[in-house]
């Protein structure tokens, strides 16, 4: 996925062209306090004509998290994936959250999908997954 200002013109590199304030309108803080690194956001497939209508009224990072929360997605994974800083993709996706089009849902913790402590074994693999890194 390209980058947001890629293909305008920027005298100066170090500056942004856009800065993440505009896209949010100004706000520079969440609304929403339940939306973490690890919430996985999902977008709702059966979107109706009027909520359609509202999503290409608004910004095009909107429909671009609209898009690929097409399957559930981190809230880290899309402000990676959209190259944005996580403070200005909460306020985004609480924007489509507000307005119907997205569900979020705090990822499952180990004791509620598993019925208890995680599987030694898992954690072993995990290691030494991590340190063959």
């Amino acid at each position: 996925m390209k980058h947001w200002t890629e293909g305008f013109d920027d005298d100066d590199a170090d500056e942004p062209l856009v800065r993440p304030y505009t896209i949010t309108g100004g706000r520079t803080a969440p609304e929403r306090d339940d939306l973490t690194l690890i919430t996985l956001v999902t977008s709702l497939s059966g979107v109706s004509s009027q909520t359609g209508r509202g999503l290409r009224r608004m910004q095009p990072e909107h429909r671009t998290i609209f898009a690929l929360c097409e399957r559930p997605l981190a809230v880290a994974e899309v402000a990676s994936a959209l190259d944005l800083p996580v403070s200005v993709t909460k306020i985004l996706i609480g924007d489509l959250i507000e307005n119907g089009q997205m569900r979020a849902r705090p990822p499952l913790a180990f004791a509620q999908a598993g019925g208890g402590l995680p599987d030694v074994t898992i954690l072993e693999a995990v290691r030494d997954g991590l340190r063959k890194l």
